[in-house]
């Protein structure tokens, strides 16, 4: 039954290896063909490598070089950076192979995949939350295992990328004068991101922001502006005590509470001329 299993197969594969006929003989079998993917794979010709191994994930279904095939031509994908279709050939063999002794790494290189699609902080950033969680899934997974550290590397990076995106926003809604909006994008990097490098200048930034926006506020808004402008600073001091730009901090804080004096004088002084 098995002798013709492989008949089979060789017989469909004569019939269905148009695409790959420059690689793989029409009269291969299976396991020939794996092994010529093999030798093209080794020999870094990885193109050649993935057209053959497709091929023989077709026609070898259910067969053990097909199993095989799926992985290398995963395999294949990454090692040309197609990380798209990596991503989409590892995940194929998870569903196919979900109990393979191979899943562990299977996992971790399909989230690889996925962090390569990260594009530069300024573009859409689904990748890499895709990424985020992909990593933190797999370390939740496989607690010990040898990635684990490199993927928790990966994860602090990815998270460094995603404050710096709200940072710069924070950036330009203030040089265009956007001062609400730009407090809220400072307490997005506070508030989701406080271990990165961007969460201690975007908190100095966020008290200097709302000064600005006391400023440029009617009179009745000031005071409360100011005052989110201290609220500022005392969580500055209290996440980041030993801060560089404590004094620069302490300057804006100084602001922020003459403000709110001459804020308060010049609402009593309308006050009293309003009673007049």
């Amino acid at each position: 039954m098995k002798k013709n299993s492989y008949l089979f197969l060789t017989v469909i594969l004569l019939f269905t290896a148009c695409k790959s006929s420059r690689l793989v003989n029409p009269g291969d079998t299976v396991q020939e063909a794996y092994q010529k993917g093999i030798t093209k794979f080794e020999e870094g010709s990885y193109g050649d490598a993935a057209e053959i191994f497709e091929t023989v994930t077709r026609v070898g279904r259910g067969s053990e070089y097909a199993q095989e095939a799926q992985y290398y031509l995963a395999e294949s994908y990454f090692n040309q950076e197609r990380y798209i279709l990596a991503e989409a050939e590892y995940n194929r063999f998870i569903t196919f192979y979900p109990r393979d002794s191979k899943r562990q790494e299977v996992d971790y290189k399909k989230a690889l995949s996925i962090y390569h699609q990260s594009p530069r902080y300024r573009l859409d950033q689904s990748a890499t939350r895709r990424a985020i969680e992909e990593f933190q899934l797999f370390n939740s997974r496989y607690p010990d295992s040898r990635f684990v550290t490199e993927s928790a590397g990966k994860i602090n990076e990815l998270r460094e990328k995603l404050a710096r995106k709200y940072y710069e926003s924070a950036q330009f809604y203030s040089r265009t004068d956007q001062y609400k909006a730009a407090t809220i994008y400072y307490d997005l990097v506070i508030d989701r991101y406080p271990e990165s490098k961007w969460a201690e200048t975007a908190l100095l930034n966020q008290i200097d922001t709302y000064n600005e926006y006391a400023v440029n506020s009617i009179l009745n808004k000031q005071v409360e502006r100011y005052n989110l402008a201290i609220s500022s600073y005392e969580k500055f001091i209290q996440l980041f005590p030993q801060s560089n730009a404590r004094s620069e901090a302490e300057t804006f804080r100084d602001e922020a509470e003459q403000g709110v004096k001459d804020a308060q004088e010049q609402l009593r002084q309308r006050e009293t001329n309003q009673g007049n």
